[in-house]
């Protein structure tokens, strides 16, 4: 999934308005298994009843530019969801089979993990898999960091420039200057929702917020992808979390989220773009 230009760049008031809003209104419809359509009545009772002025988003009984804007945004990211994140998402058995085809098609000498389950649950990590076998056969090689042990560090003139907070899960070229790095988020076998999930948008938004900072005062811009999958986790407990991701992406703190199998045929298109060369 890629982000609707339009919705790029917006203030942080913009913002502002998305979030309190998803958290008033809330974001899907109960009982029916889809996210919710926003109207113009939803967004000025949910502000009446926090004690907050509708004026910036309706006036004379009409949207405002920026009602229909932000009830443009809100629409859109349920559309989006529904049209992108929903078929793509993979249960545990669907993710083996894709991992299991792409193995044998593919012969990889790239390292395939496994989770960090025990007994009956450990099995490969069929996302991140998929995805290193995917980056050595686009790249010819192994010329990429699979399993990053360290925190990422940018440098400049040979002086370290920033070091990121957190460990990703992979980086690109090995031992130099990141074009590109990412994190993969698979849940696959989980029978409740549970903390890690929003754990890791969290996460996704600190790498976000350095790596903008980054680009907004040193002019280095580093590729950052997120990799998600598992329908139950994502979409049948998480639809909340998956409107933040679009949000996310919107805000310019993720270039774009791949969503399941949207993996095998996005990702090494995305890897293609590291080879062209570089301004």
């Amino acid at each position: 999934m890629q982000a609707e230009a339009r919705f790029v760049e917006q203030p942080g008031t913009f913002w502002a308005y998305v979030r309190l809003l998803s958290q008033e209104i809330g974001y899907s419809k109960r009982g029916t298994g889809l996210l919710r359509r926003y109207t113009l009545t939803d967004v000025t009772g949910a502000l009446t009843a926090r004690g907050l002025s509708a004026d910036d988003v309706v006036r004379a009984g009409a949207a405002t530019e920026f009602g229909e804007r932000l009830l443009s945004y809100l629409n859109l990211r349920a559309r989006l969801l529904e049209d992108v994140a929903r078929p793509n998402l993979m249960n545990r058995e669907e993710a083996r089979e894709v991992f299991e085809e792409l193995r044998r098609r593919l012969s990889p000498v790239c390292t395939l993990p496994f989770n960090k389950q025990k007994g009956e649950k450990r099995h490969y990590a069929f996302l991140t898999c998929i995805v290193n076998m995917l980056t050595e056969a686009t790249l010819g090689s192994c010329d990429f960091d699979m399993d990053p042990r360290g925190l990422t560090t940018i440098t400049r003139n040979n002086k370290p420039l920033r070091t990121l907070s957190r460990r990703l899960d992979g980086s690109y070229p090995l031992g130099g200057e990141p074009v590109a790095v990412w994190e993969v988020k698979e849940y696959y076998g989980t029978t409740t929702f549970g903390s890690r999930v929003a754990d890791g948008v969290y996460e996704t938004i600190l790498d976000g917020m350095e790596l903008s900072e980054l680009s907004e005062h040193e002019g280095v811009h580093v590729g950052h992808y997120l990799i998600v999958d598992d329908y139950f986790t994502w979409w049948d407990c998480g639809k909340a979390y998956l409107c933040r991701l679009v949000d996310v992406l919107h805000m310019g703190l993720v270039d774009e989220v791949l969503f399941g199998r949207e993996v095998v045929d996005r990702w090494p298109q995305i890897v293609r773009t590291w080879l062209l060369p570089r301004e």
